[in-house]
């Protein structure tokens, strides 16, 4: 089980990303995470594939500023955090865990939790298994996929990612967002991958979402659903009107959380996949808006 960490100096001066790094020792693994402001209520925010917790730097400072602490975790394999340097060591059971404790060896409670892509199939089941440390959900751009039901565009990208041993994360970036990137900007994506060896996380993701039926992870995902089933605390879904891969998604989760439908119906237009690149600020102040309607 090789562990390997990516340089501290591979994240310096990166572009507008002020945050000093907060690491936590779990399992002989160290996880990094952004972790700003003080309050009781915190904002839990979950990345996905290929990205970190850069990819919530827009957001950050406007929800310190209304007045909450915000926590982004990178995953193992991924931002700060350690990695492994083989593919088999990347289970979803592995994350799953890995979340739990991260949650319980901070103690974090009241938590309103963002996530999107991975950070979805993660975190929505995380929700089930600690349902009251929860307050609220916002769910973007991701999904509970059951391999019933397989997107075309998103098997060409898994078909991609597994003839790739050195995926090139800028370019993964780049085709996932409508706004053109700057150069400064796609290198600070690529900065926790110093070379291919570091990148079997974010190889692994891809290639555990199931498609068919049978797929160990499918199990979790139908389980997932039927927790949320039940879910009767507030959520909220937004998705962007420019995501080949999770397109529909947000009809979906509407009719599956009871609660979902006392919300407004969001669409971020203008916005790709990763849409907290695209619109990051748009989407903090929409969050904020729903937490201020919904007060525990």
């Amino acid at each position: 089980m090789p562990i390997i960490r990516t340089p501290e100096e591979r994240f310096t001066n990166l572009a507008d990303f002020p945050f000093p790094p907060h690491y936590v020792e779990m399992d002989g693994m160290r996880i990094h995470c952004i972790d700003e402001g003080k309050s009781e209520e915190i904002i839990l925010c979950l990345h996905g594939e290929p990205t970190w917790s850069y990819l919530y730097r827009k957001m950050i400072p406007i929800f310190t500023k209304a007045g909450y602490r915000v926590i982004a975790p990178d995953f193992i394999g991924f931002g700060r955090s350690d990695k492994f340097t083989t593919l088999e060591e990347y289970t979803f059971p592995m994350f799953k865990k890995m979340l739990i404790k991260f949650i319980e060896v901070l103690d974090l409670n009241q938590i309103t939790i963002v996530v999107q892509d991975w950070g979805g199939l993660i975190g929505l089941n995380v929700v089930g298994e600690l349902p009251d440390r929860f307050a609220r959900l916002i769910i973007m751009n991701t999904g509970l996929p059951s391999g019933r039901s397989v997107n075309d565009a998103f098997l060409s990208w898994r078909d991609s990612v597994k003839s790739t041993p050195d995926l090139p994360i800028g370019q993964v970036i780049q085709m996932a967002t409508v706004k053109e990137a700057a150069p400064e900007i796609i290198a600070a994506y690529e900065a926790p991958f110093p070379d291919s060896s570091y990148k079997a996380g974010a190889r692994a993701w891809p290639l555990l979402v199931p498609i068919h039926p049978e797929d160990p992870v499918a199990a979790e995902m139908l389980q997932a659903r039927e927790n949320l089933k039940e879910w009767e605390k507030p959520v909220l879904v937004m998705f962007s009107d420019k995501d080949p891969i999770t397109r529909g998604g947000d009809k979906f989760f509407r009719n599956l959380i009871p609660s979902a439908k006392d919300q407004p119906e969001i669409v971020i237009k203008e916005a790709g996949h990763f849409l907290q690149e695209d619109k990051g600020e748009e989407i903090a102040q929409h969050i904020i808006e729903f937490i201020s309607r919904t007060p525990l």
